[in-house]
């Protein structure tokens, strides 16, 4: 399609001579316009991306893929039902829980808000959220007792380390003929998990299943089953398994416990796609102003080809290489500099941390302690391909008015 003569003729008009500098300028700003783009969108999107996933991997390693919630009771048969659930095809474990708000107070003083998770040794440690980030003290004395497992952020809160006591006080409490007395038991701290988001390690704690039972007036019973499954994108096909062996069950899955932050990250994405992709355009303008005046500025060099045999496709070929050569190496430029930023964008962060004395990434705010990317091979892909066809549609016009230059009119004039 380009043959040898149109190649030399475009990497000669690429290469700026004296009195072409500033045709030249416009060029290689309009190639770092590109590639900032390119590089922006890879970045930003990856971002966004790793946000999602490190983000929901979070909260399923905390709560399970499938809920299964009583109706109007509390699930007394829990571990029957356990039992038979995870014979479900699809399902790999189900886990009792007794869940409950409460007011944490500590030995110096001092009261907190949490939610207590009365749960089981083994329970416990297939939760990966928790079990993949003890800090100190282990999960295995969660067998019984009134041992409790808490967070970082309540340890630091409250000064307390393996060993300490905190006290956990139930404002409903139980009523006596004196009115109503609040439950108060005392816990001895025996495990302290960081799992790196705030949310979590400053308002959890966990404690045995049979405590947490007669903490909440419980007895015997489970507020819920947390199910975990082999496909967690396949959980709308189990759910249909369970409510034709187990009908009447209240049964939410982690989409519908996440609805409004899924679609709050998939607006998020598309709008941030939409306004990045804006800088792309900007520098494919650039391209075109570049060519035009490169168009100008070749007007004579164009007539004499013209004369000389060439065909009006034969340069519209030249500056179509002359813009092209200007995407294309800006597209990739981008590329290479977004997807290694994304390698290292956390220790880039913590470098301009260290330069600038400021925290850019406060985990109180994102919920997260470090900032994720993980690159989208499709997404990427979409991104180069949008650049690489900017970059030709502005190199047409341009390239088109090179081709109907009337040579004759052109040397007339000159």
């Amino acid at each position: 399609m380009f043959g040898a003569f149109e190649r030399k003729i475009a990497l000669r008009y690429l290469r700026a001579r004296r009195g072409e500098r500033f045709v030249s300028i416009i060029a290689i700003f309009s190639l770092v316009g590109i590639a900032l783009g390119v590089a922006t969108l890879i970045i930003v999107m990856s971002v966004m991306n790793g946000f999602r996933q490190e983000l929901l991997a979070q909260i399923l390693g905390l709560n399970g893929d499938i809920g299964i919630y009583a109706t109007s009771q509390p699930l007394s048969n829990y571990d029957q039902l356990a039992q038979q659930l995870v014979q479900i095809p699809g399902v790999k474990s189900a886990i009792p829980i007794v869940q409950g708000q409460v007011l944490l107070s500590g030995p110096q003083g001092g009261a907190s808000g949490a939610i207590v998770r009365g749960i089981t040794p083994e329970g416990i440690k297939s939760l990966p959220t928790v079990a993949n980030h003890i800090v100190a003290g282990s999960l295995d004395s969660l067998a019984g007792g009134t041992n409790i497992a808490i967070g970082q952020e309540l340890a630091q809160q409250f000064n307390l380390q393996i060993g300490s006591t905190i006290s956990l006080i139930l404002p409903q409490g139980k009523v006596t003929v004196i009115g109503t007395i609040p439950s108060i038991q005392a816990y001895t701290v025996t495990a302290i998990f960081r799992t790196g988001m705030e949310q979590y390690d400053s308002g959890f704690v966990f404690i045995p299943l049979q405590a947490a039972q007669n903490l909440l007036q419980q007895t015997g019973a489970a507020t819920q089953l947390q199910l975990f499954t082999q496909n967690p994108d396949d959980d709308s096909a189990i759910e249909a398994r369970i409510n034709a062996a187990h009908p009447g069950l209240n049964i939410q899955d982690w989409r519908a416990n996440n609805n409004s932050f899924l679609a709050a990250v998939v607006v998020e994405g598309n709008v941030m796609f939409l306004i990045l992709t804006l800088i792309i355009l900007v520098a494919a303008f650039n391209v075109i102003s570049s060519l035009i005046m490169m168009v100008k500025d070749k007007a004579r060099d164009i007539a004499v080809l013209r004369t000389m045999g060439a065909t009006s496709g034969a340069i519209m070929r030249i500056f179509l290489m002359c813009g092209a050569s200007v995407g294309v190496l800006g597209t990739l430029i981008g590329f290479v500099l977004g997807t290694v930023f994304c390698a290292y964008i956390d220790q880039i962060r913590q470098f301009v941390q260290w330069v600038l004395g400021v925290k850019l990434f406060d985990p109180t705010v994102y919920y997260l302690e470090t900032l994720p990317a993980q690159l989208d091979w499709t997404e990427v892909t979409e991104v180069l391909v949008i650049a690489l066809i900017l970059s030709l549609l502005a190199t047409l016009y341009p390239s088109w008015r090179a081709a109907k230059i009337d040579p004759v009119e052109t040397l007339r004039n000159e």
